[in-house]
């Protein structure tokens, strides 16, 4: 096949706090840009950690990315590896290392990056994603793969879908969750505002990015909290964790976040029984205490003061929204009163029973179920301000046309210049005027035949007047 044919490869990892996976694209090289033309071909899960947490062990981070490196290389043709672009993310873990330890968070890119630059890749560097720019990326992935931002028509032109359809994108990663959407008007805070110019169309889309509310972190925030609370004592009750869960921690394991602040008297040696009490009204009033819902200065706000619209259309929620949701089988549309009430029960279950129910599912997630769903509703209905009505128009989803929902896809399209700021001018197919064209001599063709076909009957009915 001609070279110019063969279809194009790009490879992005995403390297959140928790882990690390490397995305596989492809697309057809001669097509436009239009929607959906690019699919994903694989995507890799790092084993271990984030990078995040190879803070003293640099050259660990590298290491861990090879083995999806090597798989990626044979799914790629080798003639086509130097022109494959390869982009490696940073989100909220490595935004908080940084906070902490910027020279640690320097070691760990030069390593990730020296990994990289060992493969015959078009390597285009590591970076740390900004919060707006996460929430940004997510918010194109999914409209791109939707097809709202443009559509190609049947008589070939390209045409804005309006600008209503666009989805709203909600993120929960394991340390920041994102929130962004169009919300009709101008945003009154620029800083929670990003100006999208994409196929010709200007979006004011509004996002932010809460660092420390990502699952991970606010599990750490809560056990935290509900150490402060009693200090003295020797053992954390814990609301959210079923009845007759025990599992002793440290006070160091406790409190080693930068989300989580250490009391001056704590004994980092100290050891500390956890002790589950499964009591639903109790879980979700521990999570409370983690947020500000006051609004202050700001008539309408999110939570802790940030300025937020009401929201406005349809949600699309992923990542962790959708992993959470998905163990206890609420990911299908059901109601909040239905949703509520699912949790609350399993809330209320004991630890004995919650392994007999879900006995494949991995010891520490079963544990954090009842606190991470508890979270979730929390967040969208108290921080993001979601209720009864517009609960239903959230849809919790992994994926979108075969595609993982998340920054990632976004973040390349924008990087590679996929996405156009003009509307593209040359389209797949035939122009109209072709169009017009190609419908003119068709219906001259049947015409053609009719005239024909009727001459055909004329001579045969005259054939047999003869006989």
């Amino acid at each position: 096949p001609c070279p110019l044919c063969l279809p194009q490869y790009g490879l992005v990892f995403d390297a959140g706090s928790t882990h690390t996976a490397l995305y596989i694209y492809r697309w057809p090289a001669d097509k436009e840009n239009g929607t959906g033309v690019v699919s994903q071909l694989d995507v890799c899960h790092v084993d271990g950690p984030g990078i995040s947490s190879y803070a003293d062990n640099p050259a660990g981070a590298g290491a861990s990315l090879k083995p999806c490196l090597d798989r990626a290389m044979k799914m790629v043709p080798a003639e086509q590896q130097r022109e494959t672009p390869t982009y490696l993310g940073a989100t909220a873990g490595m935004r908080l290392l940084r906070e902490e330890n910027s020279s640690k968070a320097e070691r760990v890119f030069a390593e990730v990056a020296k990994a990289i630059g060992q493969y015959p890749v078009d390597f285009r560097g590591a970076r740390t994603l900004t919060g707006n720019e996460e929430g940004s990326f997510g918010w194109i992935t999914v409209n791109y793969l939707l097809g709202t931002l443009i559509k190609f028509s049947f008589t070939g032109e390209w045409i804005h879908p309006p600008a209503a359809d666009v989805v709203g994108a909600l993120d929960l990663g394991g340390a920041s969750t994102q929130i962004t959407f169009f919300p009709g008007s101008t945003t009154d805070d620029n800083s929670t505002g990003a100006l999208l110019r994409l196929y010709g169309t200007n979006y004011s889309i509004y996002t932010h990015s809460y660092l420390c509310y990502g699952q991970k972190q606010v599990l750490k925030m809560l056990m935290a909290s509900l150490h402060q609370d009693n200090p003295s004592a020797q053992q954390i009750l814990h609301p959210c964790y079923p009845a007759g869960y025990q599992e002793n921690i440290t006070l160091a394991n406790l409190y080693n976040s930068p989300c989580v602040r250490v009391p001056s008297t704590a004994s980092s040696a100290q050891l500390l029984r956890e002790t589950g009490t499964g009591d639903p009204a109790a879980c979700r009033a521990a999570i409370q205490k983690l947020f500000n819902f006051s609004c202050g200065a700001n008539e309408t706000c999110g939570f802790n003061g940030v300025y937020q619209p009401p929201v406005r259309g349809q949600f699309f929620a992923f990542s962790g929204f959708y992993y959470d949701l998905h163990l206890l089988n609420l990911t299908g549309g059901q109601s909040l009163s239905s949703v509520n009430a699912t949790i609350a029960s399993f809330c209320n279950s004991s630890w004995e029973k919650v392994q007999k129910e879900f006995p494949t599912m991995n010891r520490t997630h079963l544990r954090d179920a009842c606190a991470a769903s508890s979270y979730i509703l929390t967040l969208l209905l108290q921080g993001f301000k979601f209720n009864h009505t517009t609960w239903l128009n959230i849809h919790f989803v992994r994926q979108v046309t075969d595609v993982d929902v998340g920054w990632t896809l976004g973040y390349m399209l924008n990087l590679t210049n996929m996405i156009p700021s003009e509307a593209p001018q040359r389209v797949v197919g035939l122009q109209r005027s072709n169009w017009m064209a190609a419908t003119v001599l068709l219906a001259i063709m049947l015409i053609l035949i009719f005239c024909l076909l009727t001459v055909m009957c004329c001579q045969k009915n005259s054939a047999y007047e003869r006989l």
